[in-house]
């Protein structure tokens, strides 16, 4: 399915469901909702700043945990892009590329970074960090769509060395999270993307849940929609070039 029909199948889902949240629901709250997103390129230092402003405090919110991994809460402030997959490591592949900022205290999938600066490399979970996922169309779950999935046997996919072992087009990159006030961003380098700093992007705030019981639903699911910058996941926005030199 090409990318511009993939994004308007699963913009009108995800819009529905962005206004049928239950206003019960705990996440539901300005902490998620979107004001302004942008990402503007460095010139100077070759890197992007990928920021996502909201009502209330970025960040402030994590998830509660389950207690264990099949069912365990995720939180994510996300991306959704028009990069290819090859660009951030990925073979190519029909979906999404998004780059989601997560946070979830059952379990911790970036074993190479130790985001609490505490020495352990398994524990820090709850910390916001990024990954590179391919997301696509999946009416199993409220969202609308879920990260893609593969065997294990198949050999023509393609990961990142910092892949974090799953059977999903995920990546645990490593880059760096900040959180101030109510801006949450995330600095990407150049060559991270292979200096593709011209695409298109949209933000997107959701709850998402691991599922390591139930066939017939995703691995990584999106229940809940709280914000859509554009309003439609039609990514209508533009890298921003900043050409000042930093001191």
């Amino acid at each position: 399915m090409k990318i511009s029909k993939l994004l308007l199948t699963i913009g009108a889902v995800v819009a529905i469901t962005c206004t049928t949240v239950a206003q019960t629901d705990p996440y539901n709250t300005d902490a998620f909702a979107i004001e302004h997103i942008t990402v503007t390129h460095q010139t100077d230092l070759n890197l992007t700043v990928w920021s996502i402003t909201v009502k209330g405090n970025a960040g402030s919110q994590t998830p509660t945990p389950k207690g264990q991994l099949d069912g365990a809460p995720v939180l994510g402030y996300v991306f959704p892009t028009s990069l290819p997959p090859t660009a951030v490591g990925f073979n190519k592949t029909d979906g999404i590329i998004a780059l989601a900022l997560t946070s979830h205290p059952d379990f911790d999938d970036t074993p190479l970074w130790d985001e609490n600066k505490d020495s352990k490399y398994d524990n820090d979970g709850i910390i916001w960090h990024p990954h590179w996922v391919v997301l696509i169309k999946d009416e199993r779950v409220a969202g609308g769509f879920s990260v893609k999935q593969f065997k294990k046997a198949d050999t023509t996919v393609k990961l990142p060395p910092t892949n974090p072992g799953m059977p999903m087009y995920m990546d645990s990159p490593g880059f760096p999270v900040t959180t101030k006030n109510n801006t949450i961003q995330v600095i990407v380098p150049d060559y991270r993307i292979q200096d593709q700093t011209d695409f298109k992007f949209d933000g997107v705030t959701a709850f998402m849940k691991v599922n390591t019981s139930n066939k017939n639903l995703p691995m990584l699911g999106v229940y809940n929609v709280y914000s859509i910058a554009s309003g439609d996941l039609s990514l209508p926005y533009k890298v921003e070039k900043n050409t000042q030199k930093t001191d």
